[in-house]
């Protein structure tokens, strides 16, 4: 079969790209990063968790704590706070980490070139998403062509980013369609045992599955009041 490493953070996104990559008919190896993330343990938990559904050809964690130690973000330094949700917020966040993208891809492609994997996926979402800069198209365009000159092996290396011009509630109905484990996934930035709601990753992905008709299967502390008035609606009370 072909091989394709797929970056699964435990979050939704990745969730649903590492079930694209599935139903394309690739065999999976999963990679997962630890970077001193506030959620670290929780998300680790999502990736097993998934890594088990899809029953993964192999599986490799990898530890990038120096991030934390560089800090920047309010994701690895406990002196930030994690910002509260805003779905029209212009500038990029505080949890933004700093070139992280870059230094996970760069992971995964030596393990490519080891293993020869065809593909290496990553549920990048630019259109419906916090903004960062290393979720762009054109930072994975890019990527693509030092691929082009960089790999000893010419095995047809590329990245690929099925969710990149996705909006969320597309990419919760693509995951319902290809029966992705939602229930399985974290996404909260601040809460390791009940998502805090109020994040803008618990925002954007409340909205993403308000939009697409779906109930989100993970445990909340609290709701936003669009979803809370969703959920009253839907049920009809």
């Amino acid at each position: 079969m072909r091989k394709a490493i797929v970056l699964v953070s435990g979050g939704m996104d990745s969730c649903v790209t590492a079930a694209i990559a599935k139903d394309m008919g690739y065999e999976l190896y999963l990679l997962h990063t630890n970077y001193g993330q506030r959620t670290e343990n929780r998300e680790l938990k999502a990736f097993y968790d998934i890594a088990s559904y899809y029953d993964a050809k192999d599986t490799l964690v990898v530890s990038i704590d120096y991030l934390k130690k560089i800090g920047g973000s309010a994701l690895t330094d406990e002196k930030i706070e994690v910002e509260k949700g805003n779905l029209n917020r212009k500038e990029i966040p505080k949890t933004y980490v700093p070139f992280r993208n870059a230094n996970i891809l760069s992971i995964a492609t030596s393990w490519a070139e080891v293993i020869e994997a065809e593909r290496i996926f990553i549920g990048a979402v630019e259109e419906d998403s916090s903004g960062y800069p290393d979720c762009r198209k054109i930072f994975y365009d890019k990527f693509n062509d030092l691929l082009s000159v960089a790999l000893a092996k010419d095995i047809g290396l590329k990245v690929e980013t099925p969710l990149i011009n996705m909006k969320k509630k597309d990419i919760v109905k693509k995951g319902v369609e290809l029966n992705a484990p939602l229930h399985l996934s974290w996404s909260c930035y601040k809460s390791e045992d009940k998502a805090c709601g109020e994040c803008d990753s618990c925002l954007l992905r409340l909205k993403g599955f308000m939009e697409a008709g779906e109930i989100d299967p993970i445990p909340y502390e609290k709701f936003p009041e669009f979803y809370e008035t969703y959920l009253i609606k839907r049920r009809g009370v």
